[in-house]
């Protein structure tokens, strides 16, 4: 479930050798984010939870989602069509959600979290700018879209250095890919350049699209082209409610220690669990992967080729799950029949 365009490189028996196209360029097929650990994380709680329903104080729904590393272009899937297909409402309402993912930069004993927002929201932004073609050796005769990309790309920098108040809110802006150009006697019509926004709250997140927005269109006329700026809209912040991290806290420590329990820092990845916790109350957390001894400034990142799970830290997920699940369905029903 969920795997990515790469070649794994990791020497194990059951290394992926699987290859596939990915928007017509051929690649290989690897789970380098954990997903698969995910799903065999899942299946383990079911089982527990299966085999000893006698001592839970209610119904535990698993969620077993495609598509977190998003669906082909021009699909929809994800925790947003999920929630739209009425996962947290059929057959009954759910009350609150927890979900986990492992992580390369954390100890296969060790578990992190943040309460409030802890991953970024991740919006893309493709632009073009629009000049005129023309030879090279005549550059007056036409408008330079290469020159006018690269002042538009430096005055894109000022956007979160000088514009925007990061001691309030985090932000990245990064310009990852730019297109231009076939040949070194022609200046082309036009230049691509894409990017993303990663933010940590609603308000600097449209604040930055404008300034985005508004910055590649004045900065391409002031050269006498013209800009196209499109938005797609990713991910929201994941946002730990309040409530529920502090009672969790107390379930994650009791089963791993206090010390082995980290309050991370921001992450400026961004996962659609925040689409659940939108709608109910929900908890998401890390639990480390990477082996002993390992430098975890060494470690290969999730979405990397040489990625690697550490398998001892299974149990750890599988038990982690569990026990919030059971816990806070017997603290729910203890309150409910206090109050009756």
């Amino acid at each position: 479930m969920d795997a990515l365009p790469l070649k794994e490189e990791v020497q194990l028996d059951f290394a992926s050798k699987v290859t596939s196209t990915f928007e017509s360029q051929p690649c290989g097929v690897m789970h380098a984010c954990g997903h698969d650990v995910h799903t065999s994380v899942l299946m383990g709680v079911a089982q527990v939870l299966s085999e000893n329903r006698s001592e839970i104080c209610g119904s535990v729904k698993f969620i077993f989602q495609p598509a977190e590393e998003k669906p082909p272009k021009g699909e929809t899937g994800g925790a947003q069509l999920m929630v739209e297909e009425g996962v947290l409402s059929d057959p009954s309402p759910v009350d609150a959600i927890f979900g986990l993912h492992v992580a390369s930069m954390l100890h296969s004993h060790v578990v992190g979290y943040r309460p409030g927002p802890m991953m970024a929201s991740g919006d893309v932004f493709e632009v073009q700018i629009i000049g005129k073609q023309t030879h090279a050796g005549f550059p007056w005769s036409g408008i330079d879209p290469i020159v006018t990309s690269a002042h538009t790309i430096t005055a894109l920098q000022s956007i979160i250095s000088r514009q925007t108040d990061i001691t309030a809110s985090p932000s990245i802006l990064s310009i990852s890919t730019v297109h231009g150009g076939n040949r070194d006697n022609i200046i082309p019509q036009s230049v691509k350049f894409s990017g993303t926004l990663r933010t940590f709250s609603e308000t600097t997140r449209s604040d930055i699209q404008q300034k985005l927005t508004d910055t590649c269109t004045c900065t391409a006329r002031a050269s006498g082209a013209t800009a196209q700026v499109e938005w797609r809209r990713g991910y929201d912040v994941t946002i730990n409610d309040e409530k529920l991290s502090k009672w969790s806290d107390g379930i994650l420590r009791k089963y791993t220690g206090d010390e082995n329990v980290k309050i991370i820092p921001l992450v400026c990845a961004s996962e659609d669990f925040s689409y659940y916790q939108k709608k109910i109350p929900g908890f998401f957390f890390f639990v480390g992967c990477l082996s002993e001894g390992v430098d975890p400034k060494n470690a290969a990142p999730n979405h990397s080729p040489l990625f690697y799970v550490d398998e001892k830290c299974i149990p750890l997920c599988v038990k982690l799950m569990t026990a919030l699940a059971v816990s806070y369905l017997k603290e729910k029903s203890e309150n409910t029949t206090a109050r009756l």
